[in-house]
């Protein structure tokens, strides 16, 4: 895996600089979250591999923020953010319809973790991302390993212009969308539902034409041995998969 630098973009990119590199400050608050006693031990057993203490502080996460966790899963990164907001803020499970996936329904893993004592700021959001309007608007959307399949049939695509828009419009000025996704470069959108891959070019040009600036960008989960040629749910890579991580704001 690639090891932690951070492209921080802006007024040196604007000036023709050679973008800096940089290192997210992992806080005490973080590394609390995630030794936090309520977290199963097969989400902590991860953190190494997905790299989240580096992760989560790039999104820049803080107490009392509104979050969006976009297709959480069983909610690896919804019970960190849960801790780090504090009651003073709230996460959302956004699964955005009642999609069914390998036998049962994400939305349910979203109220399972819910009702969980210590999760009360955690709730399950379903309305369409193009029509979304959370209040208050949020200050951070996270999706991982997710943004590929809004290009997909049952997953909200494949208008991704209204998607992007629709996640435009749930953030405050100001708000952050970070976005981690398995790479294939040179591919464009042909291999969202084959290998469940998407070209990060493509991903920069779709958002750019939303609105969003592009503010960091880090080569933490690269993995100059993965062939890009495989099904992310491949045995000889899942779970190394090269993925690129971008860090937008919505101006």
């Amino acid at each position: 895996m690639g090891k932690l630098t951070i492209k921080v973009l802006g007024l040196a990119a604007a000036l023709g600089l050679a973008a800096g590199a940089a290192a997210a400050a992992v806080s005490p608050r973080i590394q609390a979250a995630l030794a936090d006693p309520s977290r199963p031990a097969a989400d902590k057993a991860r953190d190494a591999d997905r790299k989240a203490a580096e992760i989560v502080a790039l999104t820049g996460v803080k107490r009392g923020d509104n979050v969006a966790d976009v297709f959480p899963g069983a909610g690896y990164y919804t019970r960190i953010f849960a801790k780090l907001v504090g009651p003073t803020g709230h996460v959302y499970g956004v699964v955005p319809g009642d999609l069914a996936e390998r036998g049962f329904h994400p939305s349910d893993l979203v109220k399972k973790l819910a009702a969980e004592p210590g999760y009360q700021n955690v709730s399950l959001a379903v309305d369409p991302l193009t029509t979304w309007a959370p209040s208050p608007k949020l200050d951070l959307i996270f999706i991982s390993q997710f943004y590929h399949d809004m290009h997909n049939p049952g997953f909200g695509g494949p208008d991704i212009a209204a998607e992007d828009k629709g996640l435009f419009n749930a953030l405050k000025p100001g708000g952050t969308l970070f976005i981690i996704d398995h790479s294939a470069p040179g591919t464009g959108i042909s291999a969202t539902a084959t290998l469940h891959r998407i070209d990060e070019a493509a991903v920069k040009s779709e958002l750019n034409a939303a609105g969003f600036k592009l503010v960091a960008e880090s080569d933490v989960l690269r993995n100059p041995n993965d062939p890009h040629t495989k099904m992310v749910f491949d045995p000889s890579i899942r779970g190394h998969t090269d993925q690129f991580v971008l860090k937008y704001r919505r101006p």
